[in-house]
């Protein structure tokens, strides 16, 4: 039985190398393709040592055979790049922005730039398999979640579909630099991030749309969400801690509430195998260079709100990995088929 073939439109910025490491290892597919204009020509070992012995060339096009394409462009770009993908019939997934928001209009506002082929945003499926299992499984087109919402998503999904939280919503979240990409900037210089943590994009990021759309789909008790991430001087990781107001409907049936959240939320997640519900706040030490995310419930009852918390490694189970877990649901493997290494410690 032939293998099946898989290419990596932009394999140069972090989740594109990270696509490369985990399916090089992945024991029913080949890659067969990975593309990077600036360094076209040169062995992918030649760039990224530590990819030795891939016997990969990095190409300046895709121009191969394949069944399944990986796009690690930009945004805008990447919508350019998977469009005729599509229309071969080939199954993409797209890790880029470009397919994640249902609405055009809020696509074009955040993103400032004219959506290349809207008509494929009602074809696209949201990528988080612990949502929207059933929908990944078919789909020819997937949209693979930023990492932000990934973590943040993760964390709040089983208490929004479940009626346990109602009103506004907040979610902090701290990740690495490695979520900045490779590209050069004074932010993630060391010197100016190493020992210090700050807030950025205060009056809105782009991740911002995306958890607002995948809220609301879970629950219309919903009525805002305040994102506010920050820089913190590590490589890997997001923590997201999420704050939300505990319904009275769900308080006055839970009985003891935290007893009763961390079974709900056991219960929600009893068939992903990537997402752990643990029993003390998580690090993203946990979850290093894994596809895993450990998530955290408890109950405030000083001020009535329900504290979710996730640790996520930004660039697998935010990125890579999570485009992996897609793959294997599209062609029908087995969800985990590639991707259970533990995590790195320490």
């Amino acid at each position: 039985m032939s293998r099946t073939r898989v290419a990596i439109i932009n394999v140069t910025g972090y989740i594109g190398i990270d696509l490369a490491r985990i399916l090089l290892r992945h024991p029913e597919v080949d890659l067969v393709c990975v593309t990077g204009r600036s360094a076209a020509g040169k062995r992918l070992s030649e760039v990224f040592p530590h990819m030795e012995g891939s016997g990969l060339t990095i190409r300046a096009e895709f121009d191969v055979p394949a069944d399944v394409v990986f796009s690690a462009m930009p945004h805008k770009a990447s919508a350019e790049a998977c469009m005729p993908l599509v229309a071969q019939g080939l199954k993409v997934i797209d890790v880029s922005a470009d397919f994640r928001l249902k609405s055009r209009q809020e696509y074009e506002s955040w993103y400032d730039v004219q959506h290349p082929c809207p008509e494929l945003l009602d074809v696209a499926v949201y990528g988080l398999p612990e949502v929207h299992r059933e929908g990944i499984r078919a789909a020819t087109l997937v949209a693979n979640p930023g990492c932000y919402p990934t973590g943040a998503i993760l964390a709040l999904a089983p208490a929004l579909a479940g009626g346990l939280v109602e009103g506004d919503i907040i979610v902090d979240s701290k990740s690495g630099v490695s979520g900045a990409g490779r590209s050069l900037t004074l932010t993630t210089h060391f010197a100016e991030c190493n020992e210090s943590v700050a807030a950025y994009a205060v009056g809105g990021h782009r991740h911002l749309p995306e958890i607002r759309q995948e809220c609301k789909r879970l629950s219309d008790r919903v009525t805002e969400l305040l994102f506010l991430p920050h820089l913190i001087p590590m490589t890997r990781g997001i923590l997201s801690s999420c704050y939300a107001k505990a319904s009275e409907q769900w308080l006055s049936t839970a009985g003891d509430p935290n007893q009763s959240l961390m079974e709900h939320y056991r219960e929600f997640y009893r068939s992903s195998p990537f997402v752990k519900v643990v029993a003390a706040p998580p690090a993203t030490k946990h979850v290093w260079g894994s596809n895993f995310c450990h998530v955290y419930p408890t109950y405030d009852k000083r001020t009535g709100r329900l504290l979710l918390i996730s640790a996520i490694d930004n660039l697998v189970k935010g990125g890579a990995g999570q485009a992996v877990q897609n793959m294997n649901l599209m062609l029908g493997f087995d969800e985990s088929c590639g991707l259970n290494s533990l995590p790195v410690y320490p």
